[in-house]
């Protein structure tokens, strides 16, 4: 287990990553905009109003910040599925979700299936909550139960996509998704990054640990 950051300041560390994260968001914006259009009509046909789902979530450095997601769920969902015992961390071989959660409307579940749902994330890279590549955030009760280890997955930015995600995604126990987590922390560049969201693309068409 990964025991202090191995990573080094480099220039992408520093500048890189940042202009890489507004250039992508601001391309990706530009690219997903006119699908956005007919997804808010059909939310609003079958589901209704609010098209956004928000949530406090840990970023850097344990600092908090709201996410923003397109609905999949109903306005009545309540959050379910969290640990109850964390005396030393989050259990390793902790699942937070299911593939079967009734809470998921049926166009929502379309729209986790091909990550759809994420788009309006790309808000929260431009304002420098979140970064296009790192550790998918948590909510803060979560982050609050992380052990010394665990928590070093909040060094960097969390991300739309990352090491977690292209290697099973919700398919993975917890302790698997800190370990590669923990391996982007230590090990991050610009290469990693390129081939991480390439490899996010393949994940997506397969629809792999999506729900």
């Amino acid at each position: 287990m990964h025991e202090q950051s191995a990573q080094t300041i480099t220039f992408y560390s520093q500048y890189g990553k940042r202009i890489f994260d507004i250039t992508g968001a601001l391309l990706l914006l530009f690219i997903t905009i006119p699908l956005m259009l007919p997804v808010f009509l059909i939310l609003l046909i079958s589901t209704g109003r609010p098209f956004f789902f928000k949530q406090i979530r840990t970023g850097l450095a344990h600092q908090r910040f709201i996410i923003l997601k397109l609905r999949t769920m109903t306005i009545q969902a309540v959050p379910v599925n969290m640990p109850t015992v964390c005396a030393d961390g989050i259990p390793e071989d902790y699942y937070f979700k299911t593939e079967q959660d009734a809470r998921i409307t049926k166009v929502g579940s379309v729209l986790r299936k091909l990550s759809i749902d994420e788009i309006p994330q790309l808000i929260n890279v431009l304002k420098g909550d979140m970064s296009i590549v790192g550790p998918r955030p948590e909510v803060p009760p979560i982050t609050n139960a992380y052990n010394t280890v665990q928590a070093r997955r909040l060094e960097v930015r969390p991300g739309l996509t990352g090491l977690a995600q292209i290697n099973g995604r919700s398919n993975i126990s917890h302790g698997q998704k800190i370990s590669y987590d923990l391996e982007y922390v230590d090990n991050y560049s610009f290469w990693m990054d390129l081939r991480i969201i390439i490899k996010t693309f393949y994940v997506v068409l397969a629809r792999t640990g999506a729900y």
